[in-house]
């Protein structure tokens, strides 16, 4: 594998939840980095200083061009993320997801980068059996996880036709500091925390009974890294923990103080990873497990901290 030092990377949606924490990791290994994120999920203190910052959108193809210039490679993260919002606003989804995706696509071709990482979804599965593996049919269940499973196509399509070495990475429940604690992008578990901290009932749609497979931030950070560096392109792999817990489990662990609410669309009952394929091919596993990665959340909100 390849040294990563002084080589210029772009982190689309670099000031959000997993692009900034990877945006953090890439300086601290000696690179130079470009961020362009829109700031409508993100944040402008989550980008690293030392990180060249473009304010804009992955819909404009002038910017991408100059943000791309000279760059090694690109982990695309940007997108209208999770699956209720896209319910809500189709066309928006497609409109980010899709032709964002691809006009970073022509973007990465153009500059000529080694190889670009695209963050894809583990709602490309649907309600299909677990333990979800990559070999699976496609099962979107929402506008969010369609527009998910095109982005894979576009990079695949990229791959064959213009030569772009591209690698899709199946994201499970990724959690961690920064996650989405509110709004229409709010992960369950950056919910409960905040209901727990403001002294709120914890809300659970349904009986509680869906499973998730959860997936600390950092080793979605690694996963990327490793799949960049590898000389492994032109696959889609799981990023999960191989392991789930219920979404009544999960509350209980943070307050018995709970009330429960019509279940939503589009959502999936369980998820689980099979990530035998990725511990293969790039040699990557999980290292943080979810107790130990949610008692540090626990201890971040207790310290008044803003996880």
């Amino acid at each position: 594998m390849e040294k990563l030092s002084n080589q210029l990377m772009v982190v689309t949606g670099g000031a959000g939840f997993i692009g900034s924490h990877l945006s953090e990791k890439l300086i601290e290994m000696g690179c130079r980095v470009r961020v362009i994120d829109n700031l409508s999920q993100g944040k402008r203190e989550w980008v690293p200083e030392e990180a060249e910052f473009f304010e804009g959108d992955i819909l404009e193809k002038d910017l991408l061009r100059k943000v791309f210039k000279g760059a090694s490679g690109v982990f695309h993260i940007a997108a209208m993320s999770k699956v209720a919002p896209s319910i809500d606003k189709p066309e928006f989804c497609t409109e980010q997801n899709v032709l964002g995706t691809q006009n970073v696509l022509m973007a990465a071709k153009n500059a000529k980068v080694k190889k670009l990482v695209y963050s894809s979804s583990s709602t490309y599965y649907g309600n299909r059996e677990s333990p979800q593996y990559e070999d699976m049919l496609p099962n979107p269940l929402n506008p969010y996880a369609l527009s998910k499973y095109v982005g894979e196509q576009y990079c695949e399509l990229w791959m064959r036709l213009y030569g772009l070495p591209t690698i899709s990475l199946r994201y499970f429940n990724v959690y961690g500091p920064r996650q989405p604690k509110e709004g229409a992008y709010a992960l369950v578990l950056g919910i409960f925390l905040r209901q727990q901290k403001n002294g709120e009932p914890l809300t659970i749609h349904g009986d509680g009974s869906q499973r998730r497979d959860f997936v600390h931030v950092r080793d979605v950070v690694e996963a990327n890294i490793i799949a960049f560096k590898s000389d492994v392109s032109g696959v889609a792999l799981n990023v999960g923990s191989g392991t789930n817990v219920s979404v009544k489990e999960l509350a209980d662990i943070i307050s018995k103080n709970q009330i429960f609410e019509p279940r939503r669309k589009g959502d999936a009952e369980i998820t689980l990873a099979d990530i035998s394929k990725i511990k293969k091919i790039l040699g990557w596993e999980p290292k943080i497990k979810i107790n130990e990665g949610l008692e540090e959340l626990i201890s971040l909100c207790d310290s008044g901290e803003d996880i």
